[in-house]
């Protein structure tokens, strides 16, 4: 009541000093504060991130950022609880398979109609995520998820080159694996609370050799390509050859176990160069497709994901957001970024430096020349909880309490459900 009573005081008398003087009174413009959340921040170089916020910052006087940043496990469920309760940050980082469900609860806004309020050219766009003929996610970097090799413990084990196959994979799990070292071939994160693994792990064997885990657009899980996947992975698992906590662990967790030298391989997100590189810099490894099957001989799937960007429903500061997609999706600013993450851009006329970057990024590149980006989870209903499902069901067959065909007809019934 007082405060209220101050400010009317306060305006009274500027408006009295106006009109004796004949000046108007200027007013300061009331600063923005866009809250952003996301988990890129802590997978780029320290202090990257915020540098190119403050440049945003610098560019439009008015408006602030405050950034949130964790890792994509404490993120996703940051937003997930946002969305649910209408405070979802302004800003968002998505994934692409949180989008459906985003948009069936009305979270994150139309960002076709901010397009055409801004008059923005989509066409510098490489990719818009899209429900009902509406962009509700732009991918602003995009990441494939090559095979990570310890090249020391490959080395050691006598292994002159990356499997290219499955049975050479095997192979190298087994002669990677120690017991006496703490030492495991490969590395599966399955845990329930973000079942991602099961995009990224696990479908990924299947996308490698160019097959599908849908047909017409609706779920296939029974066929002989599925099938085939899962009973390789039981067997490396049946093996002793998969880092032991398979079932409670998050994908930190598995570059964890990377990192510190615990596995030999892994299938990763190019985004985690820079975090490997920072926290053991000794460590050799390189890069590698996921193995296909012995016969395939096609182009080879290899599962990517986006850092996607959207605009919360409940943001009272749409123009404003829109303006920080803007800057992040502009060519000097995307390519910039793109380089930093070790990552392809979003805007079709970036193009990364490869001249300063890890060679690992070099590597990388010549491998997305041989093979198509695959992700089919990407704007699937309930995409999260399609991977939760199989999850289940793909641990109690690991557990030996159901076989495989048992194992994949439940999840299908599951998926059929939810389509």
């Amino acid at each position: 009541m007082k405060k209220n009573l101050l400010r009317v005081l306060l305006a009274a008398v500027v408006l009295t000093t106006s009109i004796l003087t004949g000046i108007a009174p200027v007013f300061a413009q009331e600063t923005v504060t866009l809250e952003f959340s996301q988990w890129w921040e802590p997978e780029l170089p320290a202090g990257a991130f915020r540098a190119i916020i403050d440049r945003f910052e610098a560019a439009n006087p008015g408006i602030k950022v405050e950034l949130v940043s964790g890792p994509y496990s404490s993120t996703r469920e940051q937003v997930v609880a946002g969305a649910a309760t209408g405070t979802m940050s302004d800003v968002v980082g998505l994934d692409g398979a949180w989008v459906n469900d985003f948009v069936k609860q009305g979270a994150i806004a139309d960002l076709s109609a901010l397009i055409a309020e801004a008059n923005y050219d989509d066409s510098q766009l490489a990719s818009q995520i899209q429900l009902n003929g509406a962009t509700y996610m732009i991918p602003v970097v995009n990441f494939v998820y090559p095979v990570f090799i310890n090249d020391d413990l490959l080395s050691a084990a006598e292994i002159e080159s990356a499997p290219s196959n499955r049975t050479e994979f095997a192979e190298a799990a087994k002669a990677l694996t120690s017991s006496e070292n703490n030492v495991s071939g490969w590395v599966l994160p399955l845990s329930l609370e973000a079942p991602n693994g099961i995009q990224n792990d696990v479908m990924s064997w299947v996308w490698a050799s160019g097959k599908s885990m849908l047909k017409d657009g609706q779920p296939d899980l029974t066929n002989d390509d599925v099938k085939s996947a899962v009973e390789y992975i039981k067997a490396l698992y049946d093996d002793g050859l998969i880092a032991p906590g398979a079932f409670t662990m998050k994908e930190q967790d598995k570059v964890e176990e990377f990192t510190n030298g615990r596995v030999g391989m892994m299938i990763d997100t190019l985004a985690h160069i820079n975090l490997i590189r920072e926290r053991n810099p000794e460590m050799n490894f390189s890069l590698a497709p996921v193995p296909a099957a012995d016969d395939y001989e096609g182009t080879r799937g290899l599962p990517y994901a986006s850092w996607g960007i959207g605009i919360a429903e409940n943001s009272e500061h749409k123009a404003e957001a829109w303006k920080l997609v803007e800057f992040l999706m502009s060519e000097e600013i995307n390519s910039e970024l793109a380089t930093i993450a070790n990552a392809f851009p979003g805007n079709v006329n970036s193009e990364p430096d490869l001249s300063g970057s890890d060679p690992l990024f070099t590597d990388a590149f010549e491998i997305y020349k041989t093979i198509y980006p695959a992700n089919e989870f990407v704007g699937l209903p309930v995409a999260e909880d399609l991977m939760r499902t199989f999850d289940e069901e793909f641990q109690l067959l690991l557990e030996g309490d159901q076989t495989v065909d048992e194992a994949l007809a439940n999840a299908q019934a599951a998926w059929e459900k939810e389509f």
